[in-house]
């Protein structure tokens, strides 16, 4: 704490950072309006990846707007993974490809390059996705913890500068709204310091380079355990599961699965006994919002600890565990070295494949998070293995979609059979129950928004890598999936795609805890109390109407 001597309300200088930030812009400016990533942190292989994707008239076009510059950056680069659009891979095939992610500031929106090098580099493809933010670089992180940590407001909340060590989240996405930060209009991200039983939320908007808001939440008592064992398994998690995929056939069930950039693990390809059931399934985000008026949070993503700007990242390979009679289940963990401190978070997700053919994609929140009043939504998608009918329970009765469409789970939505979708029709196919505190893992229930949407390849609505998509913080439908459905398009004849945003409370009250972590003393060691909150349906097949549900 070195600078805690500085007077409150001092005003605060540029810092070096911020000053080398400004005069990068004014140097991109000069030239074609792009900032390209930080040249030491490329090898020669992404530098040419680069390169040619910002030559690509798409790109160029992407810079411009009426012959005027647009401020854009290149915010990642890096090889092409299995988890790639099936026509990406097919075209990489034996080469050497690596994805381009550009943001373009002014627009609010990014380009996705596809470049394959070797004898005759060319861009495969391009594609603009609207309203849209990459993984945020490191750096830029560094500098958003700057522009905090050096602002006139934090200096009066906290009573001195905070070091940039102090600063948790630094990288992760936020909103606050009536701001420009509001439905996530601008890149803005939320450096976040914890004293005592409080957190300091600092809401950076990278767009105008500025301080935009601060915020306290409540994170109650905590001890810090010491951890020293929690030693991040990097390379052997990259190289193993993001880089490779792993077949499973057990109890009639058949599915390869691999770690994603920031879609968490996903598995395609399911099948049982013969049956396709679903082409793939994966985690997409999860939406934490600590406020319901003032709309801040972090729109946080999950996935593999190289080449990804995950928020969470997986710290243990994925493992098969058994279930008993039940069937098995595969379970990957995420969180941060800090975790149960609090603004540390631990995710879990659960893939539980039963020997009667039911199927549940578990999602859980770990806590602690950075508050004791949070809302936590993940995003779920689950896209089914071939065009079938889709019926939604309405006055009563089953009633086919017709057309791209979404519900809110409520005791009208849900039919005797416990379902909220039947998918299929009246003689066979899947429920997809809703959860509601039923399953005997000390969930209460998801309330969750769900989306059933057309899959279109060609647009590429979430069959490679998803960026995080939606802003962390709205509180009614538009929790990211809508876009693939506005306007609606006809479901008739397509293959449905599923979205499912549990809606999950947190509670750190005695004898209720909801989503929360702490670590206590017992027999003078300390010891993880964990309360996790458990979300997502189960998919149960049935041969004729009213049976099969649970």
């Amino acid at each position: 704490m070195a600078e805690s001597g500085k007077l409150l309300n001092e005003p605060a200088s540029d810092g070096p950072l911020l000053r080398a930030r400004k005069a990068e812009i004014a140097r991109a400016l000069a030239g074609d309006g792009v900032i390209r990533a930080a040249e030491a942190t490329l090898d020669s292989e992404q530098r040419q990846a680069q390169e040619l994707a910002l030559s690509h008239p798409q790109f160029i076009a992407e810079g411009k707007s009426d012959a005027q510059l647009l401020l854009s950056q290149v915010f990642s680069i890096y090889p092409v993974r299995p988890s790639e659009h099936p026509e990406i891979l097919k075209a990489c095939e034996g080469q050497r490809c690596y994805r381009v992610e550009r943001y373009n500031f002014a627009r609010n929106r990014a380009v996705i390059g596809y470049a394959r090098l070797g004898a005759n580099p060319i861009l495969l493809a391009a594609r603009v996705l609207e309203e849209t933010q990459p993984d945020v670089p490191p750096a830029l992180g560094e500098l958003a913890t700057e522009i905090a940590r050096l602002s006139p407001e934090v200096h009066a909340a906290l009573g001195y500068t905070p070091d940039a060590a102090d600063a948790l989240m630094a990288s992760t996405k936020t909103a606050l709204n009536r701001t420009r930060c509001e439905r996530s209009q601008h890149l803005c991200v939320a450096p976040t310091f914890v004293v005592g039983e409080r957190a300091l939320w600092t809401i950076v908007d990278l767009t105008e380079l500025k301080l935009v808001g601060i915020r306290w939440t409540q994170v109650g008592h905590s001890i810090s355990a010491g951890w020293t064992e929690k030693t991040l398994q990097n390379e052997f998690i990259t190289r193993n599961y993001c880089e490779r995929s792993h077949a499973v056939e057990r109890d009639g069930w058949r599915f390869s699965y691999m770690l994603t950039a920031s879609d968490g693990l996903r598995i395609v390809d399911v099948s049982f006994q013969g049956q396709a059931r679903f082409r793939d399934v994966k985690l997409v985000d999860w939406h934490v919002n600590y406020s319901g008026s003032d709309g801040f949070g972090y729109s946080d993503a999950v996935g593999c600890p190289y080449f990804s700007q995950a928020a969470v990242l997986a710290v243990e390979p994925p493992v098969l565990r058994d279930m008993g009679e039940q069937g098995f289940e595969l379970v990957q963990g995420y969180w941060s070295d800090g975790w149960p401190m609090p603004c540390n978070y631990n995710y879990e997700q659960r893939y539980q494949f039963y020997r009667d053919g039911s199927f549940r994609p578990l999602v859980a929140s770990l806590g602690r998070g950075c508050g004791d009043d949070g809302t936590y939504r993940p995003v779920t998608r689950i896209a089914l293995a071939e065009p079938t009918p889709v019926a939604r329970f309405v006055d009563a009765q089953w009633r086919a979609l017709d057309v791209e469409s979404w519900l809110l789970q409520g005791d009208d939505t849900v039919s005797p059979e416990g379902a909220l979708l039947r998918i299929g029709n009246s003689a066979s196919g899947q429920w997809m129950l809703a959860a509601r505190g039923q399953f005997g893992d000390g969930g209460l229930g998801d309330q969750a928004y769900v989306y059933v949407t057309a899959e279109h390849p060609e647009r590429d609505e979430g069959s490679s890598d998803l960026m995080t998509i939606g802003p962390c913080c709205n509180t009614d439908y538009r929790q990211g999936p809508e876009r693939f459905l506005e306007p609606p398009e006809a479901l008739t004849g397509s293959t449905p795609v599923v979205w499912y945003v549990a809606q999950l409370k947190n509670n750190d009250q005695p004898g209720s805890e909801y989503c929360w972590a702490e670590t206590v003393v017992e027999n003078g060691d300390f010891v993880e109390k964990v309360h996790p909150c458990p979300s997502g349906p189960l998919f149960v097949p049935y041969q004729e109407a009213g049976h099969g549900a649970r």
